[in-house]
């Protein structure tokens, strides 16, 4: 029997809320506080919950090493692809104007696609960091 019902059901009842809230720190830093980092660091935060809750295996298995890793790399790869595609248009590296016929749609675009390289960075780093500290065994000396 585990003793622990009470804080599995509210972790499984908490953390649809968390990662929603990430997703509204995300597309709500246009016009406020937060972005990328800040959502990258919430959502990251709902796996290292499931992690402390569920255990270390468990998470695991739900979210691998390796899509950690991929995670990681591939916010880097959007980040500089939307480079790439404003220096394709003919504008500057991260000239968001050239993005829409409107500049004003492109900033928007631009800063969305940024921040979304931004947020996959921060959780695959965050949860990676969390796997790295976690994984330790302690050892008596």
């Amino acid at each position: 029997m585990d003793d622990r019902v009470i804080l599995r059901i509210g972790a499984k009842i908490l953390i649809p809320f968390i990662l929603l809230f990430a997703l509204y720190v995300q597309f709500h830093g246009d016009y406020g506080p937060g972005g990328g980092f800040q959502a990258g660091v919430i959502f990251a935060a709902a796996f290292v919950l499931y992690a402390l809750v569920f255990g270390l295996g468990n998470a695991v298995k739900v979210l691998p090493p390796q899509a950690v890793y991929v995670c990681g790399a591939l916010g880097v790869m959007i980040y500089m692809g939307v480079g790439f595609v404003t220096m394709a248009l003919g504008g500057a590296f991260l000239d968001y104007n050239v993005l829409a016929p409107d500049p004003t749609h492109g900033q928007h675009y631009g800063i969305l696609a940024v921040e979304l390289g931004v947020l996959v960075t921060v959780f695959g780093v965050m949860v990676a960091l969390f796997y790295a500290f976690a994984g330790r065994r302690r050892l008596d000396l």
